[in-house]
């Protein structure tokens, strides 16, 4: 971590900004410890939800993934309607404490094939599912869900980060503000030369060698276990990810302050490691004075107020 000194000549610097983000944004219980994780931390999430989990299992048929038949979903349905509403509550709790909620796509397919008028109709029917998924589930619609339901929804994040020129030209006439799909070398300022800005979630050093690897949990998980889970060294693992966590944004904070970038999934991967790993660095960076665990759109609006672009 920088030093005392360091960080005291560092008043000119712009805060160094931390964007924490969760694909799937299933499981009720990690919902709820996100929720915790993020209170006692002072940090703000994104989470990019998968909307076939606003659908139970019985209903499947509601969701037609492009190239697929109806009710198929690369990561499943909700159990049932009592687990959706749960959902939905983590969901507009979290918005109201002003997490954000993007988009991760609805059945987590591959859609490096799909056609721009395919991508529209993945987005479409996000935006269906999202709109009235208390209606389709039996609940009570809350008083402006629907307005956070057509406005709200600024982000993507590609399943499997798989990208293209059709998904690109999609994502730009459904009218999203970021992607958080790419990848880079290391930490890197978004690209606002593009109707949808475009995140990239960087490559850091980990492991005894410092062999660079995306910022990302499930990326650990393959490195560290070949993605075969092995909680027998759950804590090694814990400490191989924190070291990495610690190191990337030592560089940045003592560096240019570029973003850092950490994505993670609502899944606990080699006994939790990943989690814990996450939740010791949120605890030790985020409520520091000049550091922001922030959104992606609230990482936007600060980035462009610094470059005197409008917001």
């Amino acid at each position: 971590m920088p030093s005392a000194a360091s960080a005291a000549g560092s008043s000119n610097l712009p805060d160094q900004l931390v964007i924490i983000s969760f694909d799937g944004a299933h499981d009720n219980r990690l919902w709820d410890r996100s929720l915790k994780l993020a209170a006692r931390s002072g940090a703000r999430f994104t989470y990019f939800l998968s909307c076939t989990f606003l659908t139970e299992k019985a209903e499947a048929r509601r969701y037609k993934a492009p190239g697929h038949t109806a009710g198929r979903s690369n990561v499943g349905f909700a159990k049932d309607k009592a687990e959706v509403l749960t959902r939905l509550d983590h969901i507009w709790t979290a918005y109201r404490a002003g997490h954000e909620i993007g988009s991760h796509g609805c059945g987590h397919f591959d859609g490096k094939g799909w056609s721009e008028a395919q991508w529209q109709s993945e987005f479409n029917q996000f935006d269906d599912a999202f709109l009235n998924a208390w209606t389709n589930n039996g609940g009570k619609t809350p008083a402006g869900w629907n307005s956070f339901a057509k406005s709200a929804i600024k982000g993507f994040r590609a399943p499997y980060l798989s990208t293209g020129k059709e998904m690109f030209a999609a994502l730009e006439k459904h009218g999203f503000a970021y992607d958080a799909s790419s990848v880079s070398r290391g930490p890197a300022m978004p690209d606002f030369s593009h109707l949808t800005a475009r995140f990239a979630l960087p490559l850091i050093a980990e492991g005894p060698k410092d062999r660079r690897i995306i910022a990302m949990d499930y990326n650990l998980f393959a490195r560290h276990s070949d993605a075969i889970e092995t909680p027998a060294k759950s804590a090694e693992f814990e400490e191989r990810a924190l070291s990495a966590f610690r190191t990337a944004f030592a560089a940045e904070y003592s560096g240019q302050r570029k973003p850092l970038q950490l994505g993670f999934h609502f899944v606990e991967m080699n006994g939790g490691a990943y989690w814990r790993a996450l939740e010791r660095f949120a605890a030790e960076t985020c409520g520091r004075p000049d550091v922001a665990c922030v959104t992606y759109q609230e990482a936007i609006r600060r980035l462009k107020a610094e470059d005197g672009s409008a917001s």
